[in-house]
């Protein structure tokens, strides 16, 4: 009775942690986690906005809405910059990004920033949105649930979105237009699981967020007063009008959004504090220079719907909330677009409808109000079946569909022709993130199945064995697990584990493998995924699994076959150059004078960094008696040969020849070269062993999107296989050199640093140098000696002014980058190995995640 207890109990745990089931059990937590956190945030939202509303109307205006969005600026930005940067902006970039596998943090504290932080800012009366707040909490919630439990970095993935999807829904009260989101613009997969788990999440939130929020699960209650609206075939050309004028306008609010964060990253050196303040004074001065109605920004699309305003209502209130909400958001505000979105989008929809309405009368204003909601959506974050549906889950009114469809399509067709970025991946890029769809090892182990991998000859037990035979087949194979079979099929397993414990339980001679197994064991399917595998493997923490069909043996799969694979790929990746691509060809060739001890080596691609590369090179080369080899490189697809290829080398030739005539004017010997290859990579590191090159000096974006990468493909692969040394620069617009800020770690690397300074220093005519070392608070004396020495030599070699400080700080890349922000660095020179730099990768390079957060020009040594 205990044995077939014990397997009728293993059988139901083990039916209730199956994957996509564990996933609905989880999707049911996040939506209600999800849901909770939309409702306390919008009580918030709701209770400050009311308050600051109400005390604007018994003192001044000009004070109170001022002050008070000065003060939420400030908390919200010191909350933000002390304790979760990255819960600054929207979040909706950031949420796309991790998805994309950009290894980003989201975590538990983030969400409850983010939730203080968008509270005070949007009760301050800053006009943003709590969507994109929403969502972010909604992820980083999944993906803290996620770290608790373990499991496969696919299914992490799908708990992400489902909490993405979860936030949207509960702040709109929209569960289908939150799935939408998540499968058109953020997670840009159908399968079932995700399907599965999005829309139980979503549901659950949107349930949550009504029972709390509303305290009707009616939907009768979203309808926002629309009349009895119709739609003739006359209407037509308004809606495509309205279309094509959402679709500019929106990619001019997308500009507009770029333009902001541009200029307060360049032009407002101060905190973000301040800057997030200053949003919120001039937002306050603004609201209170207008009629009352506009204290409340969450009110004005209400009015706009309910048919409350007239055209110069809506004109204002457009123009006004169009400045505004791209000034606030570039100041770095916890805040949403989605929502300002449709209220732009409604006073646009309502403009053009009154233009209908006083030529035609056939539809009332309101109506293009909520056709324009969606238009101008779907124009901004490209994702024109959401935005139809969000507003059709906003009004419950069918009438509605096809004009919805009319406009959002051609508002969609009209920004797509001149920018096919939605305004997240324009955030994603203006941050340095490229997201592509690279090959990765999720994406390897969703492409091959068990049956690709597994063993197919398998010691196996039958269930009739005594255990002395058993131990004699351990005792005779390498292997730690055995299947145990009963007519012709699986029934358990055996394992070491299973043998130790016959002594503690003093069984018989006579005890059969039968009565010792584990009955029931986890087997998969030969059609299962080695993600899927893998998945199966971590959660009961096995080393292997049985390959069944129909519970018949057919194979068995280990880490170990799982490893070998992934082990086999990287390996093909890393050799790819030498075994499957053809040699690169030199197509264009000049030679100066080998009177140099040594060659820098510039790969020239962009004209716009050429120049100041070039003049670094000058610099150094000057300093070393380096001669400079310039490398223009031209792809050509994989399957055509490079040296038969024909190629336009017109605009190559002009970059080199300012190469040249630079050279010239310097006294420095300048050789150059045009070659034709299948990969930047490869064509780099022939020149490096053809030309004897020792020191490449290379551009550099500042942070990567490629799974598994520490800079990019390119630079990774020159790192790791160049034989000599390497600088990167991450080059700012301003492109000025005057103050260098150099953090000390000693060894080779900050060595080199120090003895590249003189030479790169020389760019300035009065250079300002300042050195600094980061300790640990813990450290009660601090070892200055390095600071004095390089203090020291540099003060005998640059004309500057050179100075050391010590900085106490538990994060090194956090220490330098407020040293640079207080000093106004307008360089940052980093040292690090090739080794310890790949280590650092895994738990967060400190050389990246300065370039990525820093306004100024970072360069790195690699000796």
């Amino acid at each position: 009775m205990l044995a077939r207890g014990k397997i009728l109990w293993l059988r139901l745990s083990r039916q209730l942690v199956q994957p996509r089931r564990l996933a609905f059990v989880e999707a049911c937590l996040i939506g209600l986690v999800s849901g909770l956190a939309a409702v306390l945030l919008g009580q918030a939202v709701d209770w400050a906005g009311a308050w600051r509303v109400h005390l604007s109307y018994h003192w001044s205006a000009y004070l109170v809405l001022p002050g008070i969005g000065l003060a939420g600026g400030l908390l919200a930005g010191w909350l933000v910059e002390h304790f979760a940067p990255e819960a600054s902006g929207s979040g909706m970039s950031e949420v796309k990004a991790v998805l994309a596998r950009v290894p980003m943090p989201l975590n538990l504290r983030i969400a409850l920033v983010k939730l203080i932080g968008a509270t005070l800012v949007l009760g301050s009366g800053m006009p943003l949105g709590r969507e994109g707040p929403t969502v972010q909490i909604g992820a980083a919630l999944a993906n803290q649930l996620s770290n608790w439990a373990p499991t496969s970095p696919e299914h992490r993935r799908q708990l992400i979105a489902a909490g993405a999807g979860a936030g949207l829904a509960a702040a709109f009260n929209a569960p289908i237009a939150g799935v939408l989101f998540v499968v058109e613009e953020l997670l840009q997969d159908v399968s079932g699981i995700t399907l599965g788990t999005a829309i139980l999440a979503s549901f659950i939130a949107s349930v949550i967020s009504r029972l709390y929020g509303s305290h009707n699960l009616d939907l009768n209650h979203l309808n926002l007063g629309l009349p009895d609206t119709t739609f003739f075939a006359q209407e037509i050309p308004f809606y495509l009008i309205l279309g094509v004028l959402a679709g500019l306008l929106g990619i001019l609010f997308n500009k507009g959004i770029l333009k902001s964060l541009a200029i307060n990253r360049r032009l407002l050196h101060v905190s973000l504090p301040w800057r997030i303040g200053i949003a919120g004074l001039v937002s306050g001065l603004a609201i209170a220079l207008l009629p009352a109605t506009f204290r409340d920004h969450a009110g004005l699309r209400e009015i706009l719907l309910a048919g409350s305003a007239n055209w110069s209502f809506a004109a204002i209130a457009l123009l006004v909330q169009f400045i505004l909400i791209i000034f606030t958001y570039g100041s770095g505000a916890p805040g949403g677009l989605l929502v300002p979105t449709l209220a732009l989008g409604a006073a646009l929809g309502y403009l053009v409808g009154a233009v209908e309405h006083s030529l035609l009368g056939m539809s009332a204003a309101t109506v293009y109000a909520h056709v324009g909601m969606a238009a101008f959506f779907s124009a901004v974050s490209k994702v024109p079946i959401t935005a139809v549906v969000i507003v059709f889950e906003m009004t419950t009114d069918f009438n509605l569909v096809l004009p919805l469809m009319i406009a959002s399509v051609v508002a969609y067709l009209v920004a797509e022709k001149i920018d096919h970025r939605s305004l997240y991946d324009l955030l994603l890029e203006w941050k340095g993130i490229h997201i592509t769809k690279e090959p990765s090892t999720e994406g390897l182990l969703a492409q091959l199945s068990a049956l690709d991998v597994m063993q197919r000859r398998v010691e196996t037990l039958s269930s009739q064995m005594s255990t002395d035979e058993a131990v004699q087949a351990f005792s005779h194979s390498h292997h730690r697990n055995f299947p145990v079979l009963e007519n012709g099929k699986v029934v358990g397993i055996v394992t070491q584990k299973n043998l130790v414990n016959i002594a503690s339980e003093q069984l018989g001679k006579d005890t059969t493998i039968g009565e010792i197994m584990t009955p029931e064991p986890v087997t998969v399917t030969p059609t299962a995924t080695l993600a899927h595998v893998l998945h199966i493997l971590n959660r009961y923490h096995l080393s292997c699994l049985p390959v069944t069909e129909n519970r018949k043996l057919i194979g068995i799969i280990t880490r170990s076959d799982i490893i070998r694979v992934e082990a086999e790929r990287l390996s093909g990746n890393s050799q790819q150059i030498e075994r499957k691509s053809a040699p690169s060809y030199v197509v264009y060739q000049t030679r100066a004078p080998a009177t140099g001890k040594g060659r820098l080596l510039v790969p020239l691609s962009h004209p716009q960094t050429a120049e100041t590369l070039l003049e670094m090179a000058v610099a150094i080369a000057k300093d070393r008696n380096y001669e400079i080899e310039c490398l223009q490189v031209i792809i050509v697809p994989s399957g055509r040969i490079p040296s038969e290829t024909p190629v336009q080398i017109s605009k190559s030739l002009q970059l080199l020849q300012r190469a040249i005539l630079l050279g010239e004017n310097s006294r420095i010997p300048v050789h150059t070269q045009i070659r034709v290859a299948h990969n930047v990579a490869g064509a780099i590191l022939e020149t490096v062993k053809e030309r004897h090159i020792d020191l490449v000096l290379m551009g550099w974006k500042g942070s990567t999107s490629t799974p598994g990468r520490v800079f990019s493909r390119v630079v990774d692969t020159i790192i790791r296989q160049a034989g000599c040394d390497v600088i990167l620069a991450k080059l700012d617009d301003k492109r000025s050199f005057d103050r260098w800020l150099l953090p000390m770690a000693g060894g080779p690397n900050s060595s080199q640093a120090i003895k590249l300074l003189p030479a790169l220093s020389s760019l300035s005519t009065s250079p300002q140098i300042k050195l600094c070392q980061v300790f640990q608070p813990t450290n009660s004396i601090l070892d200055t000696t390095l600071l004095d020495k390089s203090v020291h030599f540099l003060q005998r070699r640059v004309s500057g002014k050179v100075v050391a400080t010590p900085v106490r700080a538990n994060s090194v890349s956090d220490a330098v980058l407020k040293c640079a922000e207080l000093d106004n660095s307008d360089v940052i020179v980093l040292g690090a190995s090739r080794e310890s730099l790949l280590q650092q990768a895994i738990q967060g390079n400190i050389a990246e995640n300065i370039s990525r957060k820093s306004n100024c020009t970072v360069i790195m040594v690699k000796t």
